[in-house]
């Protein structure tokens, strides 16, 4: 799948939950305050609200039995785990875009950086479309700006990036309620894996660089390290 063709918004889409969490420090303290003291289900509602969800769909969700209710909170918050990962996809995609664009790159390392990137494409088309199959929204694509200056600190900041994409994953998956989306996340994480342990051959540092187990990244990390990439 081109790279372009997911870049590319033909509609408009509500702001990005991450992009204004990373851009005001009180609403991150706010969001991270409430996921800590109300858990997970509370993440995703938070999310949803911040993304536009209309007041109707939550009295229909608040009117609703017990069980059609838990089945709904349990939806919500993998809506808001999918729209967090959507978020940094599109900034991961965002970034190999700009990186091809610069060509500074040729041969197998300039191939498999744009295999990498038409990759990152894909995670973000199946991931919109996870979101609209549990009847969420996709968050919208953030402006981005990456320092894409010489190829040796560009190699750098994508062995970064994927680290980073990675750890964001693990650091969800005991939050994921559907064995489906869970399946679906973990497919993306190791991807992510890969291409950090095939750039970490580029840049000569270590394919596991934190040794036999991988270690998660909560919100707070990922936000705060995400901040200088967003315009």
């Amino acid at each position: 799948m081109p790279v372009d063709s997911v870049i590319e918004n033909d509609a408009p889409q509500p702001a990005g939950i991450v992009e204004q969490l990373v851009r005001d420090d009180s609403d991150r303290k706010r969001f991270l305050k409430m996921a800590g003291s109300a858990g997970a289900a509370s993440f995703g509602a938070f999310v949803l609200a911040a993304c536009g969800s209309s007041s109707s769909s939550s009295s229909s969700t608040a009117a609703a039995p017990a069980a059609t209710t838990a089945s709904s909170s349990a939806n919500t918050n993998d809506i808001g785990i999918l729209n967090y990962a959507l978020t940094l996809e599109y900034l991961e995609t965002a970034f190999y875009a700009k990186v091809i664009e610069a060509k500074l790159f040729g041969g197998a390392a300039g191939a498999l950086l744009k295999t990498f990137g038409a990759q990152e494409a894909q995670h973000v088309a199946a991931l919109k479309a996870a979101v609209t199959s549990l009847g969420g929204t996709p968050v919208a694509k953030p402006e981005s700006k990456f320092p894409i200056t010489t190829a040796a600190a560009t190699a750098e900041l994508a062995y970064t990036v994927e680290n980073l994409g990675a750890s964001a994953y693990l650091g969800q998956a005991p939050l994921i309620q559907s064995k489906q989306v869970l399946a679906s996340a973990l497919a993306i994480h190791t991807i992510e894996a890969r291409h950090a342990a095939s750039i970490g051959t580029l840049v000569k540092k270590s394919v596991t660089p934190d040794g036999g187990f991988a270690k998660p990244a909560d919100m707070s990390e990922v936000l705060a390290a995400v901040k200088p990439f967003l315009a």
